[in-house]
C-alpha cells in the first residue's frame, strides 16, 4: 500500500448487488483517470452468503489484488441463514463486518451501515476496541434508512457510494453519470436523490483519516474488463460462429457473452443438457466447416473427455476454454485454484494430442485466445484455454485499442474444390483426408458438400479415406503424423515475434521465479518489491502449457541458482510438469503453494520467497513450501 493507492472494499451478501455496485465504482474511478483493478469474493450461493469485491485504484498501472485493503463499506448481509443455523454458520448478519475486519490495514477506514448492524453486534465484535487498537476510523451512517425513506431498501448500496466518495475527497459526477447511463425514470430520480443526501450527511462528519482517491489521467480511451471478457472477444474477432455449453461457475462467464453476443455476427449460441453434448455439438459445427468453441469447468471438462479424444482422432478443429476452480468433486465452486493442469493435459484415452495455453493476464487471454483458434483450425488439433476464477472474474481497465486488429475467418488447412479435383482420391472415389505424408502432420480437410470431398470420420484408427483399419503399419503412420503437429506448432510457436512466456526483473538476477496463469502479475509485483528491497531476483511467467516451451525455460532455468514455483495448488502441478519436461533441473526447484480458495497476495509472495532463502516456513498458515530435492 502506497499513498498513492486506495484500495475498496464493499461487502454485504450474495444478491445484495455487491458486484454490480463495485463495478460501477470502478468504473467512475477510470473515468476519473485512475488505473483500477478488482477482486472478487462470493459464496456458492444464489442468495445469502458473505461476498465482497476490492477496487484497487492508484494513479500508477495496477494489475494484482493488493496487500489487505484500507477502506470498507461494510452493507450486512440481507439474505443472511435463519438464526437457527447459527451453530453451524455463524451470524451471516454481520458477516461482511466481522470477516472483513481481519484484512483491513492499519489506520484503515469502516463505513458501516447502522440501519442494518445493531449496537449489539457492534458491542460484540468490540469495535470501537478494536478501531483503537489498529488506529481505525469509523463512521457508522444508516445508510438503509435512508434508501427507504426516499426509494427502496436495495438502493444503500448507491448511499454506501454516495457516502465513501464523500469520506474519500471524491465528487459524484462519474456515479451521477453511471447512474444516468443504466436508469432512467423514477428509479433514477431515486438513486441521484440518495447519492446526493449521502454524500452530503457524510460531507458532516468530522474527518480523522487522511486517505483520499488518487489523482490521475489516461492518454487512451479505457475500457474496464475481464479474461472472461477478453476470451470472448477474441475468440468472435478469431470468427468463431458456434458455442455449445452448459452453465458451471466460473465458466459461464464466457458462455454468457458469446451468447449476448453471437447473433449480431450471424452467429448461434445452444444451450444443452450436459458438457458430452456440448462438446460434441462444437465438433459437429466444426467438422462443417464453422469456427466453433465449448468449454466447461473441472467437473463438465470431465464429461468432455470423450469427445475431446474423438476431436483428436477425427482431426476436428476444435478450441474448448476450461475455468478452473478449487475440488475435487463440486469442491467449492466460486473459489480460485490451479489444480486442473494434469486433468487438462491428460484427460481421455491413448497419447494426447492437443494444445494447452493458459494465460496470465487480460491481455494474454485475448492473444492466446487468437492463437488458439489460429492453431486449432491451422492444424486440425484441439486448443484449450486453461484458466481460473481469478482471471475470468477480476476485472481491470485496459487500453481500448489494444482490441484494434483485424478479424481472422480462415477455417485454416481446408481444401477448395478445385484444390479437392487434384488431390489424392482412393479409388472408390472418397477423398484421402488422412494422408500419411504431410511433413507438418497436417493433411488438409474437405468440408461436407464439396463436391469430391467425401470421405469417413470415424473415432476408430482409419486409414486414409477415414475406413477402420487396425493394420499396425497405418497405426504407427497415423500416429507419427499427429505427433508431427506438435512439433510443428512447438517450432511456430517459438518462431512468433510474440512469446507467450512473459520475462520481468533484471537478467543478470541469480534467483528467479516460475509462475504460470493467473498469478503471473501478482509475482511480477513480489519481483519489483524484493528487488527494490535488495534480493536479485527476476521471473518468467510461463503460458505454454503443452507442447511445453522447453528451450526458454531451461535458459531460465540456467540462468538462475535456484527457482521458486509459485502456484495455486496443494501439489506443484507445474513444478512437476517442469521437471517431467527439464528434470535435469529438478534440484533447483521448489514451490510456494496456496490451495484456501484465496488468491496471493503480493506480500504473501514477498514473504513466501525470503522465507524459503532462509529455508522455513512463511508465517502465514494459509501458504506452504516445498523445497527443492535434496534440500
Amino acid at each position: 500500500m502506497t499513498d498513492q493507492t486506495l484500495m475498496w472494499r464493499i461487502a454485504g451478501g450474495s444478491g445484495d448487488g455487491i458486484d454490480s455496485t463495485s463495478q460501477n465504482f470502478a468504473k467512475a474511478l477510470m473515468r476519473s483517470g485512475l488505473n483500477v483493478f478488482t477482486h472478487r469474493h462470493y459464496p456458492s450461493r444464489i442468495r445469502g452468503g458473505h461476498t465482497y469485491v476490492e477496487v484497487r485504484a492508484s494513479n500508477e498501472p495496477v494489475r494484482s489484488r493488493g496487500d489487505g485493503f484500507n477502506f470498507l463499506l461494510a452493507l450486512g448481509d440481507s439474505f443472511a441463514r435463519s438464526e437457527q443455523d447459527g451453530a453451524y454458520y455463524g451470524n451471516e448478519k454481520v458477516k461482511p463486518l466481522t470477516e472483513s475486519l481481519a484484512d483491513l490495514n492499519e489506520g484503515g477506514v469502516v463505513l458501516y451501515d447502522t440501519g442494518f448492524f445493531e449496537e449489539a453486534d457492534i458491542a460484540e465484535i468490540r469495535l470501537e476496541e478494536r478501531a483503537e487498537e489498529n488506529g481505525w476510523h469509523v463512521y457508522p451512517m444508516d445508510l438503509r434508512g435512508l434508501a427507504r425513506e426516499h426509494g427502496r431498501e436495495v438502493m444503500r448500496n448507491t448511499a454506501g457510494v454516495g457516502a465513501a466518495a464523500a469520506l474519500l475527497g471524491q465528487d459524484t459526477g462519474y456515479f451521477e453519470e453511471l447512474v444516468r447511463e443504466a436508469m432512467s425514470g423514477e428509479v433514477m430520480e431515486a438513486n441521484l436523490t440518495i447519492l446526493e443526501m449521502a454524500y452530503e450527511q457524510a460531507s458532516e462528519f468530522e474527518f480523522s483519516h487522511d486517505l483520499r482517491v488518487p489523482t490521475g489521467g489516461h492518454d487512451t480511451d479505457q475500457a474496464l474488463m475481464s479474461g472472461s471478457n477478453a476470451i470472448a472477444y477474441a475468440a468472435l474477432d478469431s470468427g468463431c460462429r458456434f458455442i455449445a455449453g452448459y452453465p458451471m461457475t466460473p465458466w459461464t462467464d464466457v458462455f454468457t457473452i458469446m451468447s449476448q453476443n453471437l447473433s449480431e455476427f450471424g452467429g448461434v449460441a445452444e444451450q444443452v443438457e450436459d458438457e458430452i453434448a456440448a462438446a460434441s455439438l462444437a465438433i459437429g459445427a466444426s467438422h462443417a466447416g464453422v469456427k466453433s468453441m465449448s468449454g466447461s469447468s473441472g467437473g463438465g471438462f470431465a464429461l468432455m473427455s470423450e469427445p475431446l479424444g474423438l476431436a483428436e482422432m477425427t482431426e476436428t478443429p476444435l478450441v474448448l476454454v476450461e475455468a478452473m476452480r478449487a475440488g475435487p468433486s463440486t469442491g467449492m465452486p466460486t473459489k480460485t485454484e490451479q489444480a486442473d493442469l494434469e486433468h487438462v493435459l491428460y484427460t481421455s484415452q491413448g497419447d494426447s494430442n492437443r494444445v494447452v495455453f493458459a494465460p496470465g493476464n487480460l491481455e494474454e487471454a485475448y492473444e492466446q485466445t487468437r492463437t488458439a483458434f489460429q492453431v486449432a483450425y491451422d492444424y486440425q488439433i484441439p486448443a484449450i484455454l486453461l484458466y481460473d476464477q481469478k482471471l475470468g472474474g477480476e476485472m481491470r481497465n485496459v487500453d481500448v485499442d489494444f482490441f484494434d486488429r483485424e478479424p481472422d475467418p480462415s477455417l485454416g488447412a481446408t481444401l477448395t474444390e478445385e484444390e479437392i479435383s487434384e488431390a489424392a482420391h482412393h479409388e472408390s472415389g472418397k477423398f484421402e483426408r488422412y494422408r500419411h505424408d504431410p511433413d507438418d502432420g497436417v493433411s488438409p480437410r474437405s468440408v461436407p458438400g464439396q463436391t469430391g470431398g467425401r470421405f469417413l470420420a470415424s473415432g476408430n484408427e482409419h486409414n486414409a479415406v477415414g475406413h477402420i483399419s487396425e493394420d499396425p503399419d497405418n497405426r504407427k503412420a497415423q500416429m507419427d503424423r499427429r505427433v508431427r503437429k506438435l512439433e510443428r506448432v512447438r517450432a511456430e510457436l517459438d518462431d512468433s515475434e510474440h512469446s507467450h512466456q512473459t520475462h520481468h526483473g533484471p537478467a543478470d538476477a541469480d534467483l528467479g521465479m516460475l509462475v504460470w496463469g493467473s498469478q503471473q502479475d501478482t509475482v511480477f509485483e513480489a519481483v519489483d518489491r524484493l528487488n527494490a528491497a535488495g534480493h536479485e531476483v527476476k521471473a518468467l511467467g510461463v503460458s505454454d502449457m503443452l507442447p511445453y516451451p522447453e528451450t526458454e525455460v531451461r535458459g531460465f532455468l540456467e540462468s538462475v541458482r535456484e527457482c521458486v514455483v509459485v502456484e495455486m495448488n496443494a501439489t506443484g502441478q507445474f513444478r512437476g510438469l517442469t521437471q517431467k519436461e527439464l528434470g535435469q533441473y529438478g534440484e533447483k526447484l521448489a514451490s510456494l503453494l496456496k490451495y484456501d480458495g484465496e488468491a496471493f497476495e503480493p506480500g504473501e509472495v514477498v514473504e513466501g520467497f525470503e522465507s524459503s532463502i532462509d529455508g522455513g516456513q512463511p508465517a502465514a498458515g494459509n501458504m506452504r513450501f516445498v523445497p527443492a530435492a535434496g534440500d
